[in-house]
């Protein structure tokens, strides 16, 4: 069953990035909270989005030193956070680190891909293609545990911020920004060569 989610205040600049692909990313496998490195690709990523957010910034005359910068304590994000930041010739280890943006975790999936779990799991890959937003995976976090989760850390933002995190954060944190629908949150596009920015009460990307 479709429900709208509570809008949450919308910060008044926020930033948002993916961290770059992954092996895992490329080959369809269900990463969650595993440590998996960034490839050749994502490392390029997450430079050039460090380059398209300073030239965003610079165009519209924002001091990056304002900004708060925060990061997923995974791998793959600080490394793509450290990418950016060296790419907008600042110190790459001027951020922060915050729990609460980890991935969602699929428990037991993790290393699998949909098509390996339907072999063996093909009752639960159809509850979760019915209920993605409800469904739990063996052992993990469904999306809407993690909207409580995000939600929870939403309410600390007081300040213009940057933060570097994953897909799952990425959707919910939208979902609850912009008051989506629970059935449409889940599948929502998250390119990991673009920088999101809702600013004003606006979405974009660059």
């Amino acid at each position: 069953m479709s429900s709208a989610l509570p809008k949450l205040n919308d910060p008044n600049f926020l930033i948002f990035i993916r961290h770059g692909q992954t092996d895992w990313n490329a080959e369809g496998r269900m990463q969650g909270q595993r440590d998996i490195p960034l490839n050749s690709i994502g490392r390029g990523q997450a430079s050039d989005n460090g380059r398209r957010l300073g030239d965003f910034l610079s165009a519209e005359n924002v001091d990056p030193q304002t900004l708060d910068f925060i990061s997923s304590p995974l791998g793959r994000t600080r490394t793509t956070m450290e990418l950016a930041r060296t790419a907008m010739n600042l110190d790459p280890s001027a951020y922060r680190l915050d729990e609460q943006l980890l991935e969602i975790t699929f428990g037991e999936w993790e290393g699998s891909t949909l098509e390996e779990l339907a072999e063996d799991a093909q009752d639960l890959v159809l509850a979760r293609r019915h209920d993605k937003w409800g469904f739990v995976p063996p052992g993990g976090e469904s999306y809407e545990m993690l909207a409580g989760r995000i939600g929870n850390w939403l309410k600390t933002v007081d300040r213009p911020s940057v933060v570097v995190a994953h897909g799952g954060v990425f959707r919910v944190l939208r979902g609850l920004l912009e008051g989506l629908e629970t059935t449409v949150v889940p599948k929502l596009d998250v390119p990991q060569d673009k920088v999101f920015v809702w600013r004003n009460s606006g979405f974009s990307w660059i």
